[in-house]
Order: C-alpha cells, then structure tokens, then sequence
C-alpha cells in the first residue's frame, strides 16, 4: 500500500513537472499581442452642412462629397496618382479607335437594402445624367448627353462615344443610384428626394441616422456595411458632427466632442502641432494658386504680351517665401500647370527659381527702365504698373499685398483690390481685370483643354486669353489619343512651351491637413483628388483591437 502511494506521487510530480517544462516553452515560442477587430465609433468634425447625400448632386458641397465617398461607389475611382482605377467595374475595354468602353462589372456587389447591383443600375444612372433637366454640374450633363449607352447583360454595360475623348474615364466614377428604389424618378425631381438623407448605395458605409435641430442638420451616424465587396471596414460606426467652420470642429475636438478634424485650417495648426493625442496627416491637393494675367488686354497692358516680362514676374517672385511665411509651410511651390507628382507631370520642367537680378535683367532687355531715384519702371513713357485683384479673404490679401511688395522692389507698380468671391469669378468670366490672384482645383486627368485652349478665350475658362496655337494643338491632339505614352510625351511638351512663354504665374499646389485622434489605428492618406479621398482607406481603420496568440518566430 504504502509503495503505491508512492508511486502515485512520484507520478504527480513527474505529470507537474511536464507541465511546467510545457509551460516554459509556451512562454518561450508563443507570445500574445493586439491586433484590428471590427468594433468601436470613429466621430468626426467637419465645416458646412450636407443638404444631398447623392452623388449626383454633391458636386458643390463638401460635407455632401465626404458623406458619399462613404456611402457610394463609382464605376472607377482615382487613386493617389490622379489614374482611374475599378470601383464598381472589375475591368474595362477601350476599342481601337477610342469610341467604344465596355465595362465588366462585379457580380458580388449589393445595395445597402441587401438587392445585388446590376447593370440596370449603371444605365438607370446614366439616363438621369443625360436628362436636359439634370441640376448637377453643366458640364458633366453636357458629356453625359453625347454618350449612347447599353446593358450587354446583367454585369456588362457598352457605352459609345462620338469621337474620342481621353478623359472619359474621369466621369465614370460619379457615385451610382440603385434603380430599383428610384425608378420612375426624373433628374429634375432630384434634389426633392427623401433619399438625399436617406441614401442607399454600396459603399463601405450605410446611412442610419441623420439628427437634425432648428431645422439643420447636425451630425450623421453611418454604419459599416456587412455586405461590402471590398475587405472591411473594422470600424463599426461613423459619425460626422458639422459646424459653422473648420476651427469650431477643432474647438469640438479639444473639448471631447469628437475624435477627428476633417480639415486642420492654417490657424489652428500651430496649437494643434502641440496636441500629442492628436495625428495630424499631410497631402498635396490637385489643385494649385496662380495669378491671370489679362494677355487679352493688350492696348492697356501691353506689358504683359511681352515674354521676358512675364519671365521677369516668375523669377521676381520669392514663392517659397510666401509658402513658409504666410503659409507655414503648408503648400508646394507649383511649377506646371499639371499638378505634381500625377502621371503626366513632367519632373524636368522648366524651374524659376527666386532670382531678382535675373528679374532685372529681363526688364531691362525689354526696354522698362527705372528711374534714378527709384520708383516705377516706364518704356515709351507708359509705367509697369496695373491692379491685382484678390478675394477679400483675409490670407488671399496677405499673399497679394506680398506679391505686390516683392513686384514693387523691381519696379513694377501693383495696386492690390479686394473684393468678394463672386466679384471675382465675374471679373474672370468677363474678362475686365487686369491680374487676378486665384485658386484652380483640377480634375483627375490632366486634360488643360479648358484653362489654355484657344476655342475657350471668349466664352470659356481660358480667363488668361492665351492665343498660342502650339499649346491648343498639343492639348487637341491629348484629349484624343488613348495612348498613355502618346500622352505623356504630348504633355511634357505642353509644360515645356508653358513654361517658357510663361502665360500666368504659378504660386503654389496647397497642402491639406487631417487630424486624428491617435485612438484611431491605420490611418494613412496620399496625395488628394478632392478633400473626400482621406477615407480612400478607411476599410483598413480601427478602433477595436483583440488578443491573439502569435509564434515568437512570427508564425501564427
């Protein structure tokens, strides 16, 4: 009896050490660590209030374009590079003579309502774009209208063009309307709908609750779509907070309101560089700030048909300056008039570099000398002088007044006048200023047709007048030529002749800045088509994390 209990025990202490001997090398092979579940609320500030959460509608406001970049998805979307990428579209063909588009859609896609997305959704859509009556963009309606389009079958759309038109594929990743909830809508009873605030798509995000008081809109609660075709998102909620402006929504988050700033205004950033909780993200935007010199004006601003003038103007300009002092870094000096760091942009471009004697130098040459004692240039007794005008917003007044100080130092006379926005587009679309100080977004390809063609001088945007007949022949031949490199090597002549004929003054590409609370995980964004595309990656956000068991050797 006794020799049996001791075995017993000898068998426990032996079955104990095996455990313990497991035990350690548990803890020496395998640890644990977090990682993203799908869970939690994301709450977000942003300016301005949503009136359409409809794709076809929220061209002109910003808070309507972040709620359908959620909520929406195109046929193709951009990417960071300005190319047009599939959405909705798993892949697309391009006839041989640029005409004909057949796009192959995914046959895994569901409204928001759990019915599949089909090609009945693609041509309903497109008929509300190609209505007369359709009270989005003009010109978007206007491109729609030229375009003979076909259902193939349930996941195949065939779409025909009159002629050639390279950037077609821009207006392919407008947001796309289900057909099946809004059959039987015209496109000028659109803006009245019920679905403009509750909206059905497919994209990452659902509408679940819009919370309005005295009339307006105050915050939008989105839900993660469980039927979403892509991967994600992790994050179960989404919230958007409005306010009057960007710094009221930073006021919010440094009261707890919310967790992050749709956009970190130039203001608020010094205060918010010094917020350890809060991630600040940087992006070029494709849009850049130049100065119009009126070219059309040439019996009262003879000045500006001379080339070395002009020249004279860019290298007279300290632009970096400008962006460090009045911008706090928060811009890039912008030397093509095709936003840097796209496809077609040209590295190798032309640069003028700040340099004011070479400034001088060229006025001179051109005959506008400067009296000894100083002040305005003159040739054949007329001054180097004109207005520049500006919005009266107060940094567009800061960097004309500096412009105009810079200018003044090589003899030219600037008189800076401010004036509303509105004043200002009226002024540009009639042609009267002299010089004007303007912002430009620019659209995923990089088509330059309607800033600089000749045919657009009187009635459309070529609000500088530029008459050069290379130019509008190298950008005719661009828009129709599918080719890639074909249009490449069209656009890299297009910036070199730019450059040296110097038709405007470029000043800079801004920078937009995002902030987010450091509780928020993966959070990444590139270079920005629109303020929307901050959430070009938010499949990949979290929130939630939970623990799992991982090999030290880095094996699950």
């Amino acid at each position: 009896m006794r020799r049996t209990v001791r075995w017993q025990v000898l068998l426990i202490g032996v079955g104990m050490a095996l455990v313990a001997i497991l035990l350690t090398y548990l803890a020496l092979t395998y640890t644990t660590t977090q990682v993203p579940t799908a869970g939690g609320t994301y709450v977000e500030g942003v300016a301005g209030v949503p009136h359409y959460i409809n794709p076809l509608l929220s061209a002109y406001n910003e808070a309507d374009r972040d709620l359908c970049a959620l909520v929406f998805n195109g046929l193709t979307r951009f990417n960071g590079q300005g190319d047009v990428v599939p959405d909705l579209a798993e892949s697309w063909e391009v006839s041989l003579d640029g005409l004909t588009y057949v796009f192959h859609l995914r046959d895994n896609v569901y409204w928001h309502d759990g019915v599949p997305f089909t090609a009945d959704d693609v041509v309903f859509t497109v008929r509300l774009l190609q209505a007369p009556d359709y009270p989005g963009p003009p010109d978007v309606g206007a491109l729609w209208r030229t375009v003979k389009i076909a259902k193939v079958d349930d996941y195949t759309v065939r779409m025909i063009l009159p002629e050639p038109f390279a950037p077609f594929l821009d207006y392919t990743t407008i947001g796309l309307l289900p057909a099946h909830l809004l059959e039987g809508v015209s496109s000028a009873d659109l803006p009245a709908l019920e679905f403009n605030l509750k909206p059905v798509g497919t994209g990452p995000f659902q509408v679940v609750e819009v919370e309005t008081a005295d009339g307006e809109i105050r915050s939008v609660l989105l839900e993660r779509n469980r039927r979403y075709f892509r991967p994600g998102p992790l994050v179960d909620y989404f919230r958007f907070r409005f306010y009057p402006s960007y710094s009221t929504a930073f006021r919010a988050y440094r009261n707890g309101d919310v967790e992050g700033v749709g956009r970190v205004e130039l203001q608020d950033l010094p205060e918010a560089r010094q917020d350890d909780d809060l991630n600040l993200y940087s992006a070029q935007l494709a849009q850049y700030s130049l100065i119009y010199l009126n070219l059309l004006k040439a019996d009262d601003l003879p000045f500006f048909q001379e080339v070395e003038v002009r020249q004279a103007l860019l290298y007279g300009l300290d632009r970096q300056a400008i962006v460090q002092d009045l911008l706090d870094g928060q811009a890039i000096v912008a030397h093509s008039p095709i936003v840097a760091g796209t496809w077609a942009y040209d590295p190798q471009i032309r640069r003028y570099d700040y340099d004011p004697e070479q400034a001088q130098a060229l006025l001179d040459e051109a005959g506008w000398t400067l009296p000894p004692q100083g002040g305005v240039r003159t040739k054949d007794g007329r001054p180097l002088s004109f207005e520049l005008l500006a919005s009266t917003d107060p940094l567009r007044e800061a960097i004309a007044e500096e412009v105009a100080r810079q200018w003044g130092e090589l003899g030219i006379g600037v008189t800076v006048v401010t004036t509303g926005p509105v004043d200002v587009r009226d002024a540009l679309e009639q042609r009267s200023y002299q010089a004007a100080l303007v912002d430009l977004a620019l659209p995923g390809d990089p088509d330059p047709y309607p800033l600089w063609h000749q045919t657009e001088i009187t009635q459309g945007q070529n609000y500088a007048g530029l008459d050069h007949r290379r130019i509008s022949e190298i950008i005719e031949t661009a828009r129709i030529v599918t080719d890639r490199q074909q249009r490449i090597d069209l656009y890299r002549e297009f910036q070199q002749v730019f450059a040296d004929e110097v038709p405007a003054i470029l000043l800079f590409h801004p920078v937009y800045t995002y902030g987010v609370s450091n509780k928020v995980k993966g959070v990444q964004i590139g270079p920005l088509m629109y303020p929307s595309d901050r959430f070009a990656t938010v499949n990949r956000w979290y929130v939630a994390t939970k623990r799992v068991i991982i090999s030290q050797a880095g094996g699950p």
